[in-house]
């Protein structure tokens, strides 16, 4: 377990008393197994010209700056080079974050109002002890990450709501909609993406929130049930910036679940959905497909159908199958369409170090490296047990926090591995050139501050040193296997 990272300070609780300490001790889960690395005495700082953060494989260190001198030189050296330049850029970056499912809303919302506040603080603020999460998915009803299936127009069996009479998002004024409003107090500029994961049941072809079809009947009531969840969340102050029409479209085995084949999705956005934001003057944007990296011929064939590109901005990617190299040839065929990377999860049965690597590697290098305009892990927190989840959900998705009881959270890889693009890497920055390498997988970013971010992955079993090359000049540093560490200069 790790406690909460805020300034030391006493807090009297009813019957308790809880010391929260500050960054320097630190207590992590992740693998199996807790480590907790001695204080560290940083010492008088050091002059650098390259201010650098890093994770180790072994969790000694965990997203900490170090107090090492990075000085640029002109002097030559042997050592392997990567070269930064900022006058080849590529997309535009929305920002980095996570799934907030309504059971990450309900195990976040259950902490004390002190350590609440303090964790969303650290999660979403930007300051110095915080990782400035900026972008975060929503699940248009429940996904199977919350307590149990639901959408906003259930009916009795048998029964139907073609004009949505019904509809209601107050189920969500409980946790989601307090925790989201929380977080738009600290930014409320914060990028927001929702997708479903089932339409109502009387809508589908097997009348359940598991598996089934959207009964073609009802793609005008289901375009306007979009339309009122969208409004219905603006009247709360929560702007959607992005809708997918389905959450992994081919996938009929989660719970709730729905399928949409790609023939259906461009009819659906084409003909109903686009028209009916149209209508309503809604200017949230329309991203389609929203699954695997191994069918990118599904967001084509959206894109190829005149009637939907009209409406599209992009496609929307998992990596649970696939290769990521799979958004490069999408971004080739549809220039000006955007990529977004909206979910892949980490799970309790994995390691501390293979986690850190493989997402650091395929997603946050990976990704971006394909057009990305943003990477989203799943999900941003859970209880001790994975949950809460469906009966039939994921059982071992891990949090990027877990929430172990109302005072005490843990930090788990996730957290790491989204918190080294999301605390250095602003929206509105660019990608920036910089060499690819197997070794050293990287990813360079420019801020609209001018301040310069390089992402390295130590993807070898042995230690490596390497230079930093821009403008002529290079700095020198070394990173020990399976290591991640984040430069801004």
């Amino acid at each position: 377990m790790k406690i909460i990272r805020i300034p030391v300070t006493t807090i009297i609780l009813v019957g308790l008393t809880l010391t929260l300490q500050s960054c320097s001790k630190k207590t992590v889960t992740g693998g199996g197994s807790t480590v907790t690395p001695p204080p560290v005495n940083p010492g008088t700082p050091v002059k650098t010209d390259v201010k650098m953060w890093l994770t180790t494989q072994d969790k000694t260190q965990l997203l900490d700056k170090q107090n090492i001198s990075l000085l640029f030189t002109s002097v030559a050296n042997s050592n392997t080079t990567i070269n930064v330049d900022t006058t080849t850029t590529y997309q535009t970056i929305d920002g980095f974050g996570f799934a907030l499912t309504g059971g990450s809303a309900q195990v976040i919302n259950s902490l004390s109002s002190t350590v609440n506040s303090s964790i969303i603080n650290e999660l979403f603020s930007t300051d110095s002890t915080s990782i400035g999460i900026s972008y975060i998915r929503l699940t248009i009803g429940a996904s199977d990450m919350s307590a149990s299936p639901f959408t906003y127009d259930d009916v009795a069996s048998g029964s139907t709501d073609v004009n949505l009479q019904q509809f209601s998002i107050d189920m969500e004024k409980a946790d989601l909609i307090p925790t989201l409003k929380k977080i738009i107090a600290i930014n409320p500029n914060i990028k927001i993406l929702a997708c479903p994961w089932s339409a109502p049941a009387w809508m589908k072809t097997n009348n359940s929130l598991s598996g089934g079809s959207l009964l073609p009947q009802y793609y005008s009531t289901y375009a306007n049930y979009f339309v009122k969840y969208i409004q219905a969340m603006a009247a709360q102050g929560i702007t959607i910036d992005a809708i997918t029409p389905q959450n992994e479209p081919l996938n009929p085995s989660n719970n709730p679940a729905m399928v949409m084949q790609d023939t259906a999705e461009a009819k659906f956005i084409g003909s109903y959905l686009g028209p009916a934001l149209q209508a309503a003057s809604i200017t949230t944007k329309i991203i389609c497909y929203d699954h695997n990296c191994d069918r990118p011929d599904y967001p084509i064939y959206v894109l190829n159908d005149q009637t939907a590109n009209k409406y599209v901005d992009g496609s929307a990617f998992h990596l649970y199958l696939g290769d990521i190299s799979a958004l490069t040839p999408v971004h080739t065929a549809f220039p000006n369409k955007n990529i977004y990377f909206t979910e892949q999860a980490t799970f309790g049965t994995g390691s501390f170090s293979g986690d850190l690597s493989w997402h650091v590697n395929n997603l946050i290098v990976g990704a971006i490296r394909n057009w990305s305009r943003n990477v989203i892990e799943w999900n941003l927190a859970s209880d001790p047990n994975y949950g809460p989840h469906t009966n039939g959900g994921c059982t071992s998705c891990q949090g990027a926090i877990t929430v172990n009881n109302n005072t005490s959270v843990s930090r788990n890889v996730s957290y790491y591995i989204v918190a080294h693009a999301s605390k250095f890497v602003r929206p509105g920055a660019v990608r920036i050139a910089s060499d690819a390498s197997t070794t050293l997988p990287n990813v360079a970013f420019k801020n609209t501050d001018g301040t310069k971010v390089l992402i390295v992955l130590n993807n070898t079993n042995g230690s490596q040193t390497f230079n930093i090359k821009f403008n002529s000049k290079t700095v020198t540093s070394t990173l020990n296997y399976g290591a991640v560490a984040t430069y801004v200069w």
